[in-house]
């Protein structure tokens, strides 16, 4: 306990300095952030279709794996596993995106319009 005072003692000299910065660079900072949240949105955007097409090939690798595997029961197994385990990720991903775009309806949260900044509502 006593190391974390001694620490916090430390930097409580630079404290009015990081929050004069953060005061004077707020229209700053929220573009930073709104850039930040957009890139990110960009980057998932990109990510789904390509996750998606993934499930969807190893389905279908399960499936030809299945249909090939004509006399191993092994084989075959091994082809309704990955069949069952294609699907399972198919359905995954497909409810999450589902619960993610119903989250943004219920909440309001528009996609693609950018963050508003707190200090902006209502003036």
């Amino acid at each position: 306990m006593r190391t974390i005072i001694k620490k916090a003692l430390y930097f409580a000299p630079f404290a009015p300095l990081v929050a004069f910065g953060a005061a004077t660079n707020v229209a700053t900072n929220i573009t930073y952030f709104d850039t930040i949240v957009d890139s990110i949105g960009g980057i998932i955007s990109t990510l789904i279709p390509i996750v998606v097409a993934l499930g969807i090939l190893f389905f279908i690798w399960g499936l030809v794996q299945f249909i090939f595997a004509s006399g191993d029961e092994a084989a075959k197994d091994e082809g309704k596993r990955k069949m069952i385990w294609g699907v399972v990720a198919l359905f995954v991903i497909v409810s999450v995106w589902g619960l993610v775009a119903l989250l943004n309806q219920l909440t309001g949260v528009n996609q693609g319009i950018g963050f508003t900044p707190v200090s902006t509502v209502g003036v």
